[in-house]
């Protein structure tokens, strides 16, 4: 089978898209035909092998991925079953997480795929789960957003924040999203009841007070991000960022400094880990088909082109999701 292939930590252009062997499902596994396959920004820190604190983590490797074929969600259909799996049939159409998603089959865990939603394109569910389930276990779990309270997602065009923006509203949050001045429009059109262009206005200045902030570029200090909460909200920490030439701790940083801070502050610090959940992606293939979450995609690249929506990604000016078709 086709594949997205990476051997060693570089540039979009150590990708290689080549043959290699088809995977077989494991005794509690399934095997996909991938349709479509979305790309997260852990899949530069992949690429780049950034930041270089994380290198010994599951995903990385000192010199190269522990995990060749790059890619994490997919959308697909069911093609083989192994023999422990049950209440799924050939044929099935799903969407989920797995390590090495660019590629023509990918072999899922149980635990790791739903049926994709009826309303949606391959495409369109591709972009789905790992970003959105990152936004749906920091505001409904972590933060614990009450109808009525008032939230704050810095980077709300972003593959998260798009989500973040319809997952908030779909909790009964006043949501309050920043961006640049090309993207008001967009979050605006996802629900947002107001937009703060980071251009022309310092939300952190504004006077304004927000019961939860969910800061998911890493472009603030702790004390302007505080300084946008109620004495007693919340502050969510999450991975993310922009390449700038490869760096120690990265957004990893903020996220020590804040977790550190902590126990100091009377505001609540909170981290989360955006644990892969098939119960979570079945929550959010409902809101999908009730109509409270639509997917953005940018723009779609082929398989073959994976390297050039990789460097698109590292630009900064990708809209919520680019996807890959297969």
């Amino acid at each position: 089978m086709k594949a997205i292939v990476q051997r060693r930590y570089g540039s979009p252009d150590v990708l290689e898209f080549t043959d290699v062997e088809q995977p077989v499902p494991a005794d509690r596994e399934v095997l996909v035909r991938v349709r479509a396959a979305s790309v997260d920004a852990r899949d530069w820190h992949v690429l780049r092998g950034d930041p270089y604190v994380a290198r010994p983590s599951a995903d990385l490797g000192w010199r190269r991925p522990n995990v060749p074929i790059r890619g994490t969600d997919f959308a697909g259909t069911v093609e083989a079953l192994g023999p422990a799996v049950t209440g799924v049939q050939l044929g099935d159409e799903v969407y989920g997480e797995a390590p090495g998603a660019f590629a023509e089959y990918v072999a899922v865990r149980a635990q790791s795929f739903e049926t994709k939603p009826t309303n949606l394109s391959h495409e369109q569910a591709a972009a789905i789960p790992l970003a959105a389930n990152t936004a749906l276990i920091g505001l409904r779990d972590t933060a614990k957003l009450q109808p009525g309270q008032r939230l704050l997602i810095n980077g709300a065009s972003g593959g998260v924040g798009t989500f973040a923006v319809q997952i908030g509203k779909a909790l009964g949050a006043e949501v309050t999203g920043v961006c640049s001045t090309g993207n008001v429009d967009l979050v605006r059109s996802l629900g947002a009841d107001d937009v703060v262009d980071y251009r022309q206005t310092d939300f952190s200045r504004t006077g304004q007070k927000y019961d939860v902030v969910l800061d998911l570029v890493g472009n603030r200090s702790l004390t302007a991000l505080r300084r946008a909460l109620v004495r007693r909200g919340t502050l969510l920490l999450s991975g993310g960022g922009l390449f700038t030439g490869g760096s120690l701790f990265g957004p990893l940083g903020l996220i020590v400094r804040g977790k550190l801070s902590a126990p100091f502050v009377p505001q609540r610090v909170a981290l989360f880990n955006a644990v892969p959940s098939r119960g979570n992606l079945a929550t959010l293939r409902d809101f999908a088909e009730a109509g409270k979450l639509t997917p953005v995609v940018d723009r779609t690249y082929p398989l073959a082109a994976a390297a050039d929506a990789m460097r698109h990604i590292e630009t900064g000016h990708a809209r919520a999701k680019v996807v890959i078709t297969v």
